[in-house]
C-alpha cells in the first residue's frame, strides 16, 4: 500500500510539472537566429539554458529566419501556431522593414496582426522592439521606434523597448557588417529580455 502510495504520488508530481510546461515561440529574423554565428552561442540558446538553470520545464522553439520581414512573420505565424501550440509569442521583426526603408504603417500593421492571431490561438505576447541607425533620418526612425510603444499601450502587450540596447552602435559587440551582434554580445540580448520575459512564463 505504501509502494502504492508513493507510485500515485510520484505519478501526480509528474503530471503536475507537465502540466506546468508551457511552450515559448520566438518568431524572429536574423538577431535571434544568429546570423553568422554557431546558433549554441545565440541568445536563444542561452535563453534554454537560464530556463534549465532556474528550473523552468518550458520548451523554446526558435521559428527565426534571416531576412524575414514582418510580412514574412505574418504569412508563416499561423502554420507555427498550429504546429506549436506556445503559451507565449516573441515577436522580433521589423528590422528589414526599416532596413528597406518600408512604410511604417505597413509593419505596424502586420505586427499588430501577429499579436491578434497569437492571442486567438491562446498566447501571451511579448514584443521585442528594435530601432534604426540615425543615417536613415530622423523623421522615419521616431516613427519606426514609436511603432513599437503605440503597439505595446493599444494591444496592452508586453514590451522590450529595443533589443539592442547597450549593443547597436557599439563596435566591439557587432560583427564586421554593423548590423548583427557578436557571441560576445549574445548574453547582453539575453539580460536585455529576460526582467520582462520571466514574469510571463
Amino acid at each position: 500500500m505504501r509502494m502504492w502510495l508513493m507510485s500515485a504520488g510520484l505519478g501526480l508530481m509528474l503530471a503536475a510539472q507537465s502540466a506546468a510546461a508551457g511552450t515559448v515561440l520566438i518568431v524572429g529574423d536574423s538577431i535571434s537566429a544568429a546570423f553568422g554565428l554557431d546558433t549554441r552561442a545565440g541568445w536563444v540558446a542561452l535563453l534554454e539554458q537560464r530556463l534549465k538553470q532556474q528550473g523552468f520545464s518550458d520548451k523554446v522553439v526558435n521559428a527565426s529566419i534571416t531576412g524575414d520581414t514582418s510580412a514574412n512573420g505574418l504569412a508563416r505565424l499561423p502554420a507555427q501556431l498550429a504546429a506549436h501550440k506556445p503559451d507565449l509569442v516573441l515577436l522580433e521583426l521589423g528590422g528589414n522593414d526599416g532596413l528597406r526603408g518600408m512604410p511604417v504603417a505597413q509593419l505596424q500593421q502586420n505586427l499588430a496582426s501577429m499579436i491578434d492571431r497569437s492571442r486567438e490561438a491562446g498566447a501571451e505576447v511579448l514584443l521585442l522592439g528594435m530601432q534604426l541607425p540615425p543615417n536613415y533620418g530622423a523623421r522615419y526612425t521616431q516613427a519606426f521606434a514609436q511603432v513599437y510603444h503605440t503597439l505595446a499601450q493599444e494591444k496592452k502587450v508586453a514590451l522590450v523597448p529595443f533589443l539592442l540596447e547597450g549593443v547597436g552602435g557599439v563596435p566591439t559587440l557587432m560583427q564586421a557588417d554593423g548590423v548583427h551582434p557578436t557571441a560576445g554580445a549574445q548574453g547582453k540580448l539575453l539580460e536585455n529580455v529576460w526582467p520582462t520575459l520571466k514574469p510571463l512564463l
